[in-house]
């Protein structure tokens, strides 16, 4: 990375995070599908063996359950992969949790097309569609590490249910540290610039920035923004960049409908019609690969984003 050297693991962040607002909190309970060492809710488990709950590989059972423990006053975390929790279980996260706005966080790891050769069947390209359509469902996809703990601890303090998106691989880390403001439903500019405005959200937003560092080389200003509340989404700087730099390119590793970059579209064609470039999995299940081989092969790199700008200022 030209301007974020320093990796760090995002569903690592989570765990540790657990265990500090466990001690904080004693009506925090966690529920895991038998992949508690994956996700990392195993640091909580070690610590609150008696609030910690292995539901085994039934994550339809995990929400139910949990939708019973959020009506007795519980805080509830529930994790798994992300195709688990919101594919598999996707009936009970509608019926027992949303409609009723229980108070239960649904924080998945390996979002997203980065889970590497384990292949289709355990990559999420379509959860944050899936979640952003329930009612009363806050979809969160943190850009790094610090902004992780930060939402995570926002969804602890908030009422109501949370759809958390993480990866599985290690992620630059873009914050020097938390005292940036994190705000539910506020994007934050990166990034400011003139000509266009990249829009992001997740490990894209680190690539936009790659991008915009490039570009600026060769005189184009991109502003960057990210975009880590997918719902409620900011409409409000989303149509202050279009009035502002007129073109806009939204980056997601997802699937590229129904996403971020249609929330952004849905926004812009009521509001502020503008020029706009969707990046993302362009309607194709992916395949198995290395996570950097598989951003480059289906179009996710910093280097798709630059050239995703130099085609909308031709336009």
């Amino acid at each position: 990375m030209n301007n974020c050297p320093k990796k760090a693991s995002t569903r690592d962040t989570y765990g540790k995070t657990l265990v500090e607002l466990g001690k904080k909190n004693k009506n925090i309970v966690v529920l895991d599908a038998d992949l508690s060492a994956s996700t990392r809710t195993c640091h909580f488990c070690k610590e609150f063996p008696d609030r910690f709950f292995n539901m085994g590989i039934a994550e339809q059972d995990m929400i139910s359950t949990a939708a019973g423990l959020a009506t007795t006053g519980k805080t509830v975390f529930t994790s798994t992969f992300a195709v688990f929790c919101t594919g598999r279980a996707w009936d009970q996260v509608k019926v027992s949790v949303a409609y009723p706005k229980l108070n239960v966080k649904i924080v998945s790891t390996h979002g997203g097309i980065t889970t590497g050769e384990d292949g289709v069947t355990h990559q999420a390209l379509e959860d944050i569609c899936l979640m952003k359509v329930l009612p009363n469902m806050t979809v969160i996809v943190p850009a790094d590490a610090i902004e992780t703990r930060l939402a995570i601890i926002a969804a602890a303090n908030a009422s109501g249910p949370f759809y958390v998106r993480l990866s599985r691989q290690d992620t630059p880390i873009l914050y020097e540290n938390d005292n940036y403001g994190f705000k539910i439903g506020k994007g934050i500019v990166m990034r400011d610039g003139k000509d266009v405005t990249i829009i992001a959200c997740g490990i894209m937003v680190a690539g936009a920035l790659d991008a915009a560092f490039d570009l600026e080389k060769k005189g184009i200003s991109c502003r960057v923004v990210n975009i880590h509340t997918i719902k409620p989404i900011d409409k409000e700087l989303i149509i202050q960049c279009a009035k502002e730099t007129g073109r806009i390119i939204t980056a997601e590793e997802h699937q590229i409908s129904g996403g971020l970059g249609s929330s952004v579209a849905e926004i812009l064609a009521e509001n502020c019609p503008t020029k706009m470039i969707r990046i993302g999995i362009n309607d194709t299940f992916a395949e198995s690969g290395k996570p950097d081989e598989l951003l480059e092969k289906y179009g996710l790199t910093s280097s798709d984003i630059a050239c995703a700008v130099k085609q909308i200022l031709n336009k």
